[in-house]
């Protein structure tokens, strides 16, 4: 069964859907500003995982996932690109999903964004106040954090210490409040900003607002799993819940599950640091998108991960060797005999137990690739000892297709060789021979040429050319 640790509890949990097999997940998505950087993606990724393995184990999934596209920074942005909000935000809509793509995500079944639903905000701002949750000030209405007994429950925020910009999205503008723990629901309309014209008069929506009210359209008033990043916990998934729970009266969310933070060489990422990169940056630098989502997902979700270029590096040379094996696969060469032998069966038998095992203890990663590779060293192994049947060889297609549905990283063997993955091979060539492990050499020397691609040892180095 597939245990994860809840935020709210505190504790590792058994997952026990409110409606099985029928799992209903949100996902807090992009604020659509400017394009989604690597730490944005690792909770994506990982959000991604879940998704897939929850497939895996037989559950049928309606996974909705948010667009933020109104908001002060998107605001600045369109206002100084002269675009209107719409116009600037559909652009950076698309942008992201050519990278969401190709790291190899399923795309959610909804995907909604804010400005769609402002109905939905103000309805449910309506009723917070029907319960006696609001109260207005300047034409703005505001959450009053004292009404709502389980405030602080997901983060364990001390009420005493919470100050106003005590996060970058605490709402600490201009805007009058009786309490600095307050939060703004509906922002009284500013010249020169879009708005909307409301019963709660004409303005815009607080940050927090839109994941309740538009996770709740489409999952209902109680679901099973809500994801996003660490930093999310407070105040905005704090702030869901006051939301949510104050309007219904009923539990919102039964699983709250965070990525940890992403670490570049060992600091925060920032721009001033220049360890700070989009996606975009590092395809420019010819990493290939499949050796960005491996190293991305190879620490557990609940660990920081300390994402670094030479970690890259042996990440574009992993998943060139799974590709490999798997193309292995696909050309050996089998017997006549039929049936599977045991010995096969029970290396399968033992790598699909070792997976499900760490994917079941809070998605343990790093186990499962571990599990991965090791069933890839001993299947090498066996084929070096004696050659396959066809239904062996199989049995092992299938397991990697199982493997694959979870993690998406082994690729498609019927697709051409990338530039980066033939000079990731040409390197692991060069360090094979240097190491005098010429049998590895001769073996992507050969598999290179099956892929229609020759090998020159020149003055300057190894040249490689398609036949």
């Amino acid at each position: 069964m597939l245990n994860l640790y809840n935020t709210l509890t505190k504790r590792l949990e058994p997952f026990q859907p409110l409606d099985p097999p029928h799992v209903r997940m949100y996902v807090c998505g992009p604020t659509i500003y400017d394009y989604a950087h690597i730490g944005n993606f690792r909770t994506f990724l990982f959000s991604d995982l879940l998704r897939r393995y929850l497939k895996y184990l037989g559950y049928e999934l309606h996974h909705v996932m948010n667009i933020t596209d109104v908001d002060d920074k998107i605001i600045q942005r369109s206002m100084e690109q002269h675009e209107t909000l719409r116009g600037y935000t559909d652009r950076y809509l698309a942008y992201f999903f050519e990278d969401f793509d190709a790291l190899g995500a399923e795309r959610p079944e909804e995907v909604l964004r804010a400005t769609d639903h402002i109905p939905e905000m103000v309805a449910l701002i309506e009723r917070l106040a029907g319960r006696g949750h609001t109260y207005q000030a300047d034409g703005s209405t505001y959450y009053r954090i004292g009404t709502f007994t389980g405030y602080g429950k997901l983060s364990g925020i001390n009420l005493e210490g919470n100050q106003a910009g005590a996060s970058e999205r605490v709402d600490a503008d201009e805007y009058t409040k009786e309490d600095a723990r307050d939060f703004v629901l509906w922002k009284a309309a500013r010249a020169g900003e879009p708005s909307w014209q409301t019963p709660l008069g004409e303005g815009r929506p607080g940050w927090h607002i839109e994941c309740s009210a538009m996770s709740m359209k489409a999952l209902g008033e109680s679901f099973d799993l809500h994801l996003g990043g660490i930093d999310l916990v407070f105040p905005h998934h704090e702030n869901e819940i006051a939301q949510s729970e104050g309007a219904t009266g009923l539990p919102f969310v039964r699983y709250w599950v965070h990525a940890e933070f992403l670490m570049v060489n060992g600091e925060k990422m920032a721009k001033s640091k220049g360890n700070f990169y989009t996606f975009r940056d590092l395809v420019a630098k010819g990493y290939p998108p499949r050796a960005i989502r491996y190293l991305l997902l190879s620490a557990p979700h609940h660990k920081q991960l300390n994402f670094t270029l030479e970690g890259l590096e042996g990440a574009r040379s992993t998943v060139t060797r799974l590709n490999e094996f798997r193309r292995r696969l696909t050309e050996v060469e089998t017997v006549s005999e039929q049936g599977e032998t045991s010995q096969v069966a029970e290396l399968i038998d033992r790598a699909r137990t070792r997976f499900e095992a760490a994917m079941n203890d809070d998605l343990n990663t790093a186990e499962a690739l571990a599990a991965i590779h090791d069933f890839v060293r001993e299947t090498n192994g066996s084929l070096a000892r004696a050659p396959l049947t066809e239904a062996e060889r199989q049995a092992l297609q299938a397991q990697v297709a199982r493997f694959d549905a979870v993690f998406n990283i082994f690729g498609d063997v019927t697709t051409e060789l990338l530039d980066s993955e033939i000079q990731a091979l040409i390197d692991e060539r060069q360090a094979a021979r240097k190491a005098r492990n010429f049998a590895r050499s001769d073996e992507i020397r050969d598999h290179l040429l099956a892929r229609g691609i020759l090998l020159e040892d020149t003055r300057d180095g190894v040249r490689w050319r398609k036949r």
